[in-house]
């Protein structure tokens, strides 16, 4: 960035230019005819609004490129959809379309997909939520939301938490000087401790090293809780074979252990 020069997928947005409404509605009669030129000068005098509109979504964190690219995607949406016989300014007509194709590229491009009722029922609640703020003078409780929507207050919490952007584990929690506590740092399996983790992977990384059908006889013996008898019909060998296959697996995957 120099001065007022700013540059978004390549183009140099302090040259931009800019139309006149009369320009504008000339360029609009001629496109709608199928003039591509007036067209495409219509799009490149139009591109200042598409940034205004981006600028709104800066907050997100999302790749300022690629909303521009969403939002010119919309802006031409407007421009061939406008109607000239309609009494309202070509960028008053255009700014919903914008900002209705960059949230549908939010939408479809979240992570995590939530189902447009749930959304609804989400920015019910947080409308609920001021509206009761406001009257109360203080947070109100999903329960007093839930009454005042007239919803089951699970629905409220399901709803809320499915709008809620995504937390990385390698995201920093804490940090004072030394190194950063992450919150993967933070999260713990209580049923399994560290050590019957570090055990199961050391016995399954040892099971990877063995022969197919070792492997075969000690995923189903130890893992499959299958007998010496059922494994040996399944492979086709006796059950004696089974055994000493067994015991030299076992054997073997002891020194990788």
């Amino acid at each position: 960035m120099a001065g007022n020069k700013v540059e978004i997928c390549g183009v140099d947005t302090s040259t931009l230019p800019t139309l006149s409404h009369e320009r504008m509605r000339a360029l609009l009669e001629q496109a709608h005819a199928g003039d591509v030129e007036a067209r495409r000068e219509l799009i490149q005098g139009n591109l200042r609004l598409v940034l205004s509109v981006i600028q709104r979504f800066h907050s997100r964190g999302e790749n300022m490129d690629d909303l521009f690219q969403v939002g010119c995607i919309g802006l031409m949406k407007g421009l061939d959809n406008f109607d000239l016989g309609l009494d309202v300014r070509l960028s008053t007509y255009c700014v919903p379309m914008i900002i209705g194709e960059i949230r549908r590229y939010l939408r479809d491009n979240n992570p995590i997909r939530v189902s447009r009722s749930m959304r609804d029922t989400a920015y019910k609640a947080l409308r609920a939520r001021d509206a009761l703020s406001t009257d109360a003078g203080k947070e109100p409780s999903t329960s007093d939301i839930a009454r005042y929507m007239a919803i089951p207050e699970s629905e409220v919490v399901l709803a809320l938490e499915a709008i809620q952007e995504p937390v990385s584990l390698f995201d920093p929690v804490y940090q004072s000087g030394g190194d950063a506590i992450y919150v993967m740092d933070q999260v713990q399996d209580r049923r399994v401790s560290e050590e019957e983790w570090v055990r199961s992977l050391s016995i399954d990384q040892a099971v990877s090293r063995l022969p197919d059908r070792d492997r075969a006889i000690i995923r189903q013996r130890y893992f499959q809780g299958r007998t010496q008898m059922e494994v040996a019909q399944e492979i086709g060998i006796s059950q004696a074979q089974v055994s000493r296959l067994e015991k030299a697996a076992l054997q073997q995957m002891r020194k990788y252990i």
